[in-house]
C-alpha cells in the first residue's frame, strides 16, 4: 500500500489543493454574503455584475464537476496507469480550477471560459489515460 501511495503521491497532492482552493473558496463567498448583507437561505441575484453572484457560482461550479475529478482520478490509479500522466492531467485539473476562479471574481468571460476549457481537456485525458495505457 505504501508503495502505491508514493507511486501516486503527486496525484493525491492534487486532491488536497483541491480541498484547500474550495476552503478559500468558500471563505471568499461568505465574506462576500456578509460583506453585501445577503440574508442566509435566499436566492443570490442572477447578476454578473455582482461579485456575490460570481463568488456563489465559482464555488458551485466547482463543487459541480470535482466528483468527476474525484472519481477519474481514482480510475487512474486503481487502474495502475501512469503515474506521471495522471499527476499531469490531476495538476492541468488544479490549475484550470484555479485560473477559472480568479477568472470568474474579476469577470473575465473569455478568460474563464478557456480556462473551463482546461478544465474538460483535464478530466478528458483522466478518462482517457486508463483506457489507453
Amino acid at each position: 500500500m505504501d508503495i502505491f501511495l508514493e507511486t501516486y503521491q503527486s496525484a493525491i497532492a492534487a486532491i488536497g489543493a483541491m480541498g484547500a482552493l474550495m476552503f478559500v473558496q468558500l471563505m471568499i463567498a461568505d465574506l462576500a454574503g456578509i460583506k453585501f448583507k445577503h440574508k442566509p437561505g435566499s436566492l443570490v441575484e442572477s447578476d454578473q455584475k455582482n461579485f456575490l453572484f460570481r463568488a456563489s457560482r465559482t464555488l458551485a461550479n466547482t463543487n459541480e464537476s470535482i466528483s468527476i475529478f474525484i472519481l477519474l482520478l481514482l480510475f487512474c490509479m486503481f487502474s495502475l496507469s501512469s503515474p506521471q500522466a495522471t499527476a499531469y492531467a490531476a495538476w492541468g485539473f488544479v490549475l484550470s480550477r484555479v485560473s477559472f476562479s480568479l477568472f470568474y471574481y474579476f469577470g473575465i468571460g473569455l478568460a474563464r471560459s478557456c480556462a473551463f476549457a482546461g478544465v474538460v481537456v483535464s478530466l478528458l485525458a483522466l478518462l482517457l489515460i486508463p483506457i489507453f495505457s
